[in-house]
């Protein structure tokens, strides 16, 4: 594990913006390859961005890990006035970037709370805007289900007469499902199951994980999901609806149950995209607000021909398999097999 400072993959950070930017997540979907370049002002860390170190072709990457949606950055801008603060969070963003290791290439999606990235653009990087979907307040249950969109109500109501919400099956019922959408559309998964059994088990030692699947009478798993959370937010992050039991509205009623067992407690729900069209519409019916982060890459010049060469392959082998994906219009492996349409 490379790092600036001594750590260990144990410690939390109380000041992170999310649960994928905590050390002991990136040693648990990246074990020994992750690191995080800090800054520091009399021994107090005052910035801070993670990251994973790839070897692509002879180019050296710093990326983010599988099932991590966000790295950071974490910057204190400390006290005073807003053009001071500001003045200091251009300052030690710009030394947190001098201080990065040495890359050919940059990707990192940052959290949705970092809203400056100037310094990066000063620095030769370039961002676009991507968005997430979330419900700021869930403590009222009978709000949100107005919010509801009439079908994704239809939807809840029809699969709760048909299946319930169990909270008793493990990571492995969730990647069941999930390999099944995977493979009915061709696209391949990003992560394995020793990755995903490492995770679910970090995070449950912390409590930060719920397993939400829809079983029917015969034992039949028609939709399961696997979130995480920390004090402030629940997140969506994997699973699917069964292709053969798509029809049944299970997806609906697990995201509801989800949503609905936060009622009460301070936290938001982030469903965690998308920029894919049928699933932003299953996550808009579900009332969330669309809430953007940057998308933040740098490429050096002399790899450019040669990662743009990769891209160019891999966008077509997806588009394809993309193409064969809505000639079914399968629940995929983010929401939006139920309500979508």
């Amino acid at each position: 594990m490379a790092t600036d400072t001594e750590v260990r993959a144990t410690d939390d950070i109380p000041w992170a913006h999310t649960p994928f930017e905590q050390r002991w997540w990136l040693e648990a979907v990246a074990p020994g390859q992750w690191g995080e370049t800090l800054v520091e002002r009399q021994g107090r860390i005052v910035a801070r961005l993670a990251w994973v170190r790839r070897r692509r072709l002879g180019v050296t990457v710093l990326t983010q890990p599988p099932l991590t949606r966000f790295v950071g950055p974490w910057v204190d801008p400390g006290d005073g006035k807003y053009e001071t603060r500001l003045a200091t969070e251009h300052e030690v963003m710009a030394e947190l970037i001098a201080k990065l290791p040495r890359f050919d290439a940059y990707r990192g999606a940052f959290a949705p709370a970092v809203t400056n990235w100037l310094p990066f653009h000063w620095a030769g990087f370039e961002a676009t805007v991507r968005y997430t979907y979330r419900l700021d307040d869930v403590s009222d249950p009978d709000r949100l289900w107005t919010g509801l969109r009439s079908n994704i109500r239809n939807h809840v109501r029809r699969a709760g007469k048909q299946m319930a919400v169990r909270t008793d099956m493990g990571v492995d019922t969730v990647l069941e499902i999930n390999r099944k959408v995977f493979a009915r559309q061709g696209l391949d998964v990003s992560f394995d199951d020793t990755l995903a059994h490492r995770l679910d088990r970090a995070c449950a030692q912390r409590g930060a994980r719920t397993i939400l699947a829809a079983v029917d009478a015969e034992d039949r798993v028609h939709a399961a999901w696997f979130f995480v959370h920390d004090a402030s937010t629940t997140y969506l992050l994997f699973g699917g609806a069964d292709p053969q039991l798509r029809s049944s509205g299970a997806n609906s009623l697990v995201m509801w149950e989800a949503i609905r067992r936060d009622a009460g407690t301070p936290r938001r729900f982030d469903f965690l995209g998308s920029m894919i069209e049928p699933i932003e519409r299953f996550n808009r019916a579900f009332g969330a607000r669309q809430v953007p982060y940057f998308f933040v890459s740098r490429t050096r010049p002399h790899v450019q021909p040669l990662l743009a060469a990769r891209t160019g392959v891999t966008r077509l082998v997806r588009a394809a398999a993309g193409a064969r994906g809505r000639l079914g219009r399968e629940g995929s492996a983010a929401p939006g097999g139920d309500g979508a349409r």
